[in-house]
C-alpha cells in the first residue's frame, strides 16, 4: 500500500452546519420552532452510534486529516452534502494544505441553482459537483445545466451524477426521506448530456448503484463518462454478482484509466473506511491487474482528473 498514492474520489464532510441543517428540516416537519441539533438529534445519533462533530469546519477537518494520515491517504474528495454545508466545506478545504479537495451539492432545477453552482466553481474554489437527478427530479441532459457543465469543463471539475438505488439512513431516521424516482437514476440517461458536451468528465458513483449494465453502456458509448468504486456496493445482492465480477466488467468496459476508487466515507467514529480500501484491493489482486494499472485506479485517475 505505501507504493501507492491513494486519492479516494467520494467522502462526504458532515460537517456539524450538516447536522444543524438536517435538525432544522426535521423540526420544520414537526412542525416545531427553535429546536436546536442537541434538541432533536440525541435518539438517532444513539441508535446509530454517531458523534456529532465539531462545530468548528477546521477542527473537524483536523480530524479527517487525521484519518487520512492513519490510513495512508493522500487525498480525498470531501462533499458538501446540502447546498446549506457549502461554506463550512469550503473552510475546513481551505485549511487541509490541499489534502480534502472540496465538491458541492447543487440543485439544478432552478436558475439560480446552476449559477450558485456554476459560481462556486468559477469563484469559490470548488474542485466539482454532485447532482441527485433522482431526488431532484431532472433530466442531466437538459440544456439549462449547459452553464454548469461549461464551467466544470473550464475548471476541469467532474460532475458526479448519483444513479440507481440511494438510502440516506440519517435521513429516514429523522423523518426527511424524500420521494425518490427512480426513473430519473438511469446511467442511460447521463450519455446525451456527455456527449453534448464532450470536454466534461462525468462520473457515475458506486458503478452505477444497481444498474450497472446500463452504467457499462454509458460508459462504452462516452468516454468522457467514469465510474467509481465507493461504498459497500450492497446493490450487488440486488443483481446476485460479486463486487469481483463487478471490477472484471467495468474494466472490460472502461479500462483502468475510466474508474476511481472511493469509499463513501462519511461519520465518527466510524471514520475512513479502511475495509473497503482492503477489499478493493484483495479484488484487484486476485483479477491480476498490473502495478501501474492499480495505481491508477486508486489514486492517479483522480489525480489526472483534477490535475492534481
Amino acid at each position: 500500500m505505501a507504493s501507492l498514492h491513494i486519492c479516494d474520489a467520494h467522502t462526504h464532510f458532515f460537517s456539524r452546519q450538516f447536522f444543524d441543517l438536517l435538525a432544522e428540516q426535521a423540526a420544520e416537519a414537526r412542525g416545531l420552532s427553535g429546536v436546536s441539533a442537541e434538541g432533536i438529534l440525541p435518539p438517532v445519533l444513539e441508535q446509530t452510534g454517531i458523534e456529532l462533530p465539531d462545530p468548528a469546519p477546521r477542527k473537524h477537518a483536523e480530524r479527517w486529516l487525521a484519518e487520512l494520515d492513519r490510513h495512508g491517504v493522500e487525498k480525498a474528495v470531501s462533499f458538501a452534502s446540502l447546498p446549506g454545508e457549502a461554506e463550512a466545506v469550503r473552510e475546513a478545504c481551505a485549511s487541509s494544505g490541499g489534502r480534502l479537495l472540496p465538491f458541492l451539492l447543487v440543485d439544478p432545477t432552478s436558475a439560480a441553482g446552476v449559477d450558485t453552482g456554476r459560481r462556486a466553481l468559477a469563484e469559490k474554489g470548488f474542485r466539482g459537483v454532485l447532482l441527485f437527478p433522482a431526488i431532484q427530479k431532472f433530466d442531466p441532459a437538459d440544456s439549462s445545466l449547459t452553464p454548469l457543465y461549461e464551467e466544470a469543463a473550464a475548471r476541469r471539475a467532474p460532475v458526479i451524477i448519483h444513479c440507481g438505488i440511494l438510502a440516506i439512513k440519517l435521513r429516514d431516521l429523522l423523518g426527511l426521506r424524500p420521494s425518490y424516482d427512480l426513473r430519473h437514476a438511469n446511467p442511460l440517461a447521463i450519455i446525451a448530456a456527455a456527449e453534448r458536451h464532450r470536454e466534461t468528465s462525468f462520473i457515475i458513483p458506486h458503478f452505477g448503484g444497481g444498474f450497472l449494465r446500463e452504467a457499462l453502456i454509458a460508459g462504452a458509448q462516452s468516454p468522457n463518462i467514469f465510474l467509481d468504486t465507493s461504498s459497500s456496493n450492497s446493490w450487488t445482492s440486488v443483481e446476485g454478482i460479486t463486487l469481483e465480477e463487478v471490477f472484471r466488467r467495468a474494466l472490460a468496459v472502461f479500462g483502468p484509466r475510466r474508474i476511481v476508487f472511493g469509499t463513501d466515507s462519511s461519520t465518527f467514529p466510524r471514520g475512513w473506511r479502511a475495509d473497503i480500501l482492503a477489499e478493493q484491493r484483495r479484488i484487484i489482486t486476485a483479477i491480476g491487474l498490473n502495478a501501474a494499472d492499480e495505481a491508477r485506479i486508486f489514486g492517479d485517475n483522480l489525480r489526472e482528473l483534477l490535475e492534481l
